[in-house]
């Protein structure tokens, strides 16, 4: 009985020894380039989705408690991607935003510049996993993290650090022209994770955050006109985004596309925080014609 404990205990061990080789991650130079392939693989045959996205942000106190009514808008969104963009690992693909609702109603003239309308996503904004294009590594720092734990064990880490570009922080009035709304120039070092599928290589979750605390300028004149303090603080700005496999049909096709962004931003000295959650749901598809395929 003894023996045969003994001879089941090392086939275990050579089965366990066997398994953690065949899975050993890559390195981190040859687990980026994989993994940037798949981003830019995911570019050329995204650009023919659209998608719905609802976006909810929630004003908060400083304990994380609500303040007022949170605000609901839905958008249709696509991905622009050019002939002028394939090949060029440099370029910053853009999601492009059609607004179609703001809380539950079609949109009105007002919508553009009223001051709740400050917290909608920008009309174009550059998409969250342009920055592991090989163009775009550089100014980034990457290092391997190994193998997710729990539920997250079939993925690989990727642990990134965003170079701190330089200048001093600058408040400034909203470009889009809603009132009493500002823009928010913070050059302040980012720190993240990025989960990928061990098999497959694609994006399955980003988490981001700000390394620490930073101060914004704000111009003597802005002071005088809004009656703001001439320093404020960004004290945290937290970013999770998720993925999740959508399938489509006629033809048969599966892509890792967004699921989820949550957004965590915390300011000290005059300026609202909020939580902001967009979801996003009923992809379809262009195909030959013109027509739509979910």
């Amino acid at each position: 009985m003894f023996a045969r404990k003994v001879c089941l205990l090392a086939a275990a061990c050579g089965v366990l020894t066997i398994e953690a080789l065949a899975q050993a991650p890559p390195d981190i130079d040859t687990l980026l380039e994989r993994v940037g392939e798949r981003v830019a693989q995911f570019y050329k045959r995204a650009h023919n989705i659209v998608w719905i996205e609802k976006s909810t942000a929630q004003p908060i106190d400083y304990r994380f408690s609500p303040q007022g009514f949170a605000r609901q808008v839905e958008s249709e969104l696509r991905i622009e991607a050019d002939d002028a963009q394939d090949g060029d690992d440099a370029a910053t693909p853009n999601v492009i935003r059609e607004l179609l609702k703001v809380n539950g109603r079609p949109p009105r003239e007002k919508d553009k510049k009223n001051r709740e309308g400050c917290t909608d996503p920008n009309p174009i904004s550059p998409e969250p996993l342009a920055f592991l294009l090989p163009g775009h590594r550089s100014d980034f720092k990457f290092t391997a993290g190994g193998r997710g734990r729990g539920k997250d064990q079939r993925s690989l880490i990727i642990e990134f650090s965003a170079l701190k570009p330089e200048g001093k922080g600058e408040l400034t009035e909203d470009a889009r022209g809603h009132e009493d709304c500002y823009n928010v120039d913070l050059p302040v070092r980012l720190k993240g994770r990025v989960w990928v599928d061990a098999t497959s290589y694609d994006v399955v979750r980003i988490e981001q955050r700000i390394a620490g605390p930073g101060d914004l300028h704000v111009s003597p004149a802005l002071q005088r006109k809004r009656n703001l303090p001439g320093w404020m603080v960004v004290e945290r700005h937290d970013t999770t985004i998720k993925y999740k496999m959508v399938t489509f049909a006629d033809p048969e096709e599966a892509l890792l596309l967004p699921e989820s962004i949550e957004t965590l931003t915390m300011f000290r000295g005059g300026l609202e925080s909020n939580r902001h959650r967009q979801e996003f749901s009923n992809y379809r598809r262009f195909v030959t014609g013109g027509r739509l395929v979910k």
